[in-house]
């Protein structure tokens, strides 16, 4: 199948055996049937579930790894002999270059076989996280250059994994896949901290905590090699009138910056990913120094230290995750019953009710812990709700050549101006207002600059209201694209003809009188 084809995937060099069906002559008797019978994305029902519950497993890893680091970051902070602000860094670098090689990766996840490239990617950030666990305590910015280079692999998953499962399912279902698929994130996040926090205390060396999600990524890649099957681009959406076509990527630019759903619900994930951010990586370290503030207990002065609060913050962003996620989508299918907005009107929702429980579990964690990890759970399952419902707004208001791309975009917007910063500057803020050295302005310093995150939440919710401002035209326009050539071409087989009425002539297009 040639580059030229719109609906091909590949250049023969990354060509992939699901491009080969579909390619038998007419009147090919029973090969034909076949054909016929085949589903139009060439995956199998059964094979096509399969691939999702393998982009799940790999997408919790991603997450996983994400936030292990966070579990154990007070033994790094003691290990390395850091402050909150090049704490903060770790998340940051890892972010930044994740945000920066997303567009390469979506460029060429839009034009070339998605498998092959998840598979190389994969591969690497399993060997650059092994890596990164054996960094000397004399070299702590070589911690940060390996966990800049994970972003490689997570870049090159993230931004096509989803355009995988919008080709295999649509509507209803594809809602449904990416609920599950966006568990992920919660779930892989939670065992982040859980995993992080108990391999650290049986070991007692926060290094093998980064050794365990390496492993499970070469099985991942296994996996993904011998049981996804690559799905042809746009083909469950194809429409008889016409066919997708790709076009340059500056052009795919204007387009999507000319879609204002996508402009507006991209700005409302920033709110999302800025918040998700800085609680990812400094919401243990909280709650371990309002305990070291408030409870008496034992400072980290020497490893390994207390990993309790990563361990209870893990559970707790697990169950709210499924918990948010499911009640996300669930409100969302009901909703769409009422009003066609109902997608930014439950993300709008979620994160102006998550702003102020996450503001009372600031405040109250000098007070009463078991307020502080109630407020969290309200707080992060409101918060939750966004993840697969951001997901599916993208992917319907966007044709099918450019989801990549427009994967690409969202993440690098949602990224720059929001978790690549966030950490670190939480943890310069932090470092700012801390007047001593006591364990009072520890606690205090962190206190106030996290409460930034509950004004962010008020600002992103705004933005997904704008969002529904747009939304049902901009639906409509993506399902009735039809390339720039074939509207010429309609153009041209419309023009006026002269229909007698009552004894004079009228100008009427063509297709209004045929049938």
């Amino acid at each position: 199948m040639s580059l030229a084809d719109p609906t091909s995937d590949t250049t023969p060099f990354f060509s992939d055996d699901s491009e080969a069906e579909g390619s038998e002559e007419p009147g090919a008797g029973p090969s034909q049937r076949r054909e016929e019978e085949e589903p139009a994305s060439g995956v199998s029902s059964l094979r096509a579930v399969f691939t999702v519950i393998v982009l799940c497993f790999i997408n919790l890893l991603n997450y996983m790894d994400r936030f292990t680091v966070a579990g154990v970051l007070p033994d790094i902070e003691q290990y390395f002999g850091i402050n909150d602000g090049k704490s903060g860094l770790l998340q940051t670098v890892f972010i930044c270059s994740y945000m920066f090689l997303a567009p390469v990766f979506g460029y060429l996840g839009d034009r070339y076989n998605r498998k092959m490239i998840m598979s190389v990617g994969i591969s690497f950030w399993s060997i650059v996280t092994l890596a990164s666990s054996y960094t000397p305590k004399e070299y702590f910015w070589l911690l940060l250059l390996t966990r800049g280079l994970v972003g490689v692999g997570e870049a090159s998953y993230s931004t096509i994994a989803p355009t995988i499962i919008a080709d295999l399912y649509i509507k209803e279902r594809r809602t449904q896949m990416l609920s599950v698929f966006y568990f992920a994130i919660p779930v892989g996040s939670g065992l982040g901290y859980i995993v992080g926090s108990k391999v650290d205390d049986l070991a007692g060396d926060w290094h093998w905590a980064l050794r365990v999600t390496p492993a499970l990524g070469l099985v991942a890649v296994v996996l993904l090699l011998f049981v996804v099957k690559e799905p042809k681009r746009g083909a469950i959406e194809a429409r008889p009138e016409h066919t997708l076509q790709r076009t340059s990527w500056l052009g795919d630019m204007k387009a999507l910056c000319r879609n204002p759903s996508f402009v507006l619900s991209t700005f409302g994930f920033t709110a999302v990913a800025f918040v998700t951010g800085s609680l990812a990586l400094w919401a243990p370290a909280f709650l371990f120094r309002a305990a070291v503030f408030t409870e008496g207990r034992p400072p980290c002065v020497k490893g390994p230290c207390d990993t309790s609060d990563s361990l209870y913050f893990g559970i707790i962003t697990v169950v709210s995750g499924i918990l948010g996620v499911a009640s996300g989508a669930e409100v969302s299918r009901r909703l769409r019953l009422r009003t066609p907005r109902a997608d930014p009107l439950v993300c709008a929702l979620g994160l102006l009710l998550s702003a102020p429980f996450l503001y009372l579990a600031i405040v109250f964690a000098q007070a009463s812990p078991i307020a502080t990890y109630v407020f969290i759970f309200l707080g992060e399952t409101f918060l939750s709700m966004n993840w697969a419902i951001v997901a599916d707004i993208l992917l319907y208001v966007v044709v099918p050549t450019r989801r990549s791309t427009a994967e690409a975009f969202q993440i690098v917007l949602s990224h720059l101006l929001g978790d690549a910063g966030s950490p670190y500057l939480i943890g310069v803020v932090s470092d700012s207002l801390k007047q001593t050295d006591s364990y009072l302005w520890q606690f205090r310093s962190l206190q106030l600059s996290l409460l930034t995150c509950s004004f962010v939440a008020v600002g992103g919710g705004a933005f997904f209201l704008a969002t529904a401002l747009f939304i049902e035209k901009d639906r409509q326009r993506a399902t009735n694209y039809a390339p720039t050539g074939e509207r010429l071409n309609l153009e041209l087989h419309d023009e006026p003809i002269v229909v007698p009425k009552s004894g004079r002539s009228t100008r009427v297009p063509v297709s209004s009188v045929l049938i």
